[in-house]
């Protein structure tokens, strides 16, 4: 058996000989085995670690085999369990098959028992997560874009996403928002050796700071009011697979630490808990700020950077990527015709090209998925687009001359869009592809006021 085929066991058995040659049997099988004497170290065990089998003995103390069951099917990846007895009592035997029991065996076994029950238990573990698995890739796959383009250094970038995708290092993506980190991060994730396992993505700007541990290392029942029940972190959710931070430079100082510090020992406690988390996965970062700068004034810990930065890939605007357009353009015209047939004027693609999208490729895409709902005609014209929305289209490169300034355009597009959703930050703030707290300080920035009619703000 290689090594990452490994079966791991927990062995609950009060009677230190036979827990001893029943360990030692797994173990010359090829199984990494952990033993305990009582039902409440079988619990706890259970609940610090993952494992693919346990083999309960019934009569234990501190907790019997069949309690120990019944609380572990109530986690979120329990694992199959065979439960052990000494007497054949049949009673006890539909009690186990009836709390989710994978079967059970009675005093005295044989040997050769353990090993096909562990390992048929095992089998049938591996191909329920496999089919979890495939199924959510599927759905991934199926909903992701692929990457459009011509612009050879974007094609210099993805041929350096597929060399590094191979290996295990920690990547930081830069770039704006919009310009497709996400997706380059979900192709290094396809690209790996870990591509059947997990993909567990958090925004660091969407959770407030006081949830953020929890969100990332979980935790017990009790940790803190309202923790009715153990929540599994998403730092474990990824073990196998691989764990991608989207806007990493807005977790706040203590939670730097605390990932740091996950990262560099491959372990770490949920909230309350006292038992240690081993975790295996690969990080992938993003963000859309200037990390070495925070660095710099120390909002951000360097040897956190340095730890997510083992290889930095950058991503291009699109207003760098002009000849791309029209190919985009294009490319998300057909994803959104419903069968329909439509096409972009001269005066359309003139005006595309003429724009500087400061939403890049998301707000190109959210542009013509509009005008294919809208235009009257199967032709999409310029008027159709509705470009800065409500901004003045250009119909050539001459006219985008004229236009004010980039920060200007900017402006008064997030003007228009916070008055079309009445002022709600939060859908303002998808509909920009930009974080509720980047458009907050966008609009102190550029000092951009609700008008007096309009209803009071909303940022969520």
């Amino acid at each position: 058996m290689n090594e990452t085929s490994r079966i791991k066991v927990l062995v609950a058995e009060d009677e230190p000989h036979l827990s001893a040659v029943l360990a030692q049997f797994l173990i010359e099988r090829g199984c990494d085995v952990l033993t305990c004497a009582d039902g409440r170290a079988a619990l706890d065990a259970l609940r610090a670690e993952s494992f693919d089998v346990a083999l309960l003995d019934i009569l234990m103390p501190a907790m019997d085999g069949l309690e120990v069951l019944r609380a572990v099917r109530e986690d979120p990846s329990p694992p199959e369990v065979i439960i052990i007895t000494g007497n054949a009592s049949i009673d006890s035997a539909i009690g186990a098959m009836k709390l989710g029991a994978y079967d059970y065996l009675t005093k005295p076994y044989r040997m050769a028992e353990i090993d096909v029950l562990v390992r048929r238990a095992w089998e049938k573990r591996r191909l329920a997560r496999e089919h979890a698995m495939m199924h959510a890739r599927l759905a991934r796959l199926d909903a992701a874009d692929e990457i459009v383009t011509e612009y050879a250094p974007l094609r210099a970038v993805l041929s350096l996403v597929q060399r590094v995708a191979r290996s295990d290092s920690a990547v930081l993506l830069s770039g704006e928002s919009g310009t497709g980190k996400e997706l380059v991060a979900r192709m290094l994730h396809r690209g790996s050796a870990r591509a059947d396992g997990p993909w567990v993505d958090l925004n660091g700007a969407a959770i407030a700071a006081d949830r953020m541990e929890s969100e990332l290392f979980g935790y017990e029942k009790g940790a803190f009011a309202g923790a009715g029940e153990r929540k599994l972190g998403l730092l474990e959710m990824a073990s196998g697979g691989t764990f991608f931070l989207d806007q990493v430079g807005a977790l706040d100082p203590k939670a730097q630490g605390k990932l740091l510090r996950a990262l560099e020992q491959g372990t770490f406690y949920r909230v309350g808990g006292t038992q240690k988390i081993r975790s295996d996965f690969r990080i992938i970062a993003a963000t859309n700020q200037d990390i070495a700068a925070q660095v710099g004034d120390g909002t951000f810990r360097a040897d956190l950077y340095y730890r997510i930065n083992t290889v930095s890939i950058t991503l291009p605007p699109l207003r760098e990527r002009a000849a791309d357009i029209p190919l985009l353009a294009r490319h998300f015209l057909q994803r959104s015709t419903n069968g329909v047939q439509r096409t972009l004027s001269v005066e359309a693609l003139d005006a595309l090209q003429a724009y500087p999208w400061p939403g890049n490729v998301r707000e190109l895409r959210n542009v013509i998925e509009r005008a294919a709902l809208v235009a009257p005609g199967a032709e999409i014209r310029a008027v159709d687009l509705a470009l800065g929305a409500g901004m003045p289209v250009p119909s050539s490169r001459a006219a985008a001359d004229a236009l004010t300034s980039l920060d200007e355009v900017e402006r008064r597009h997030i003007d228009v869009v916070l008055r079309q959703v009445n002022w709600h930050q939060g859908r303002a703030a998808d509909v920009l592809g930009i974080s509720p707290k980047t458009l907050y300080r966008k609009i102190r920035e550029y000092g951009i006021s609700r008008p007096r009619h309009a209803p009071p703000a909303e940022s969520a």
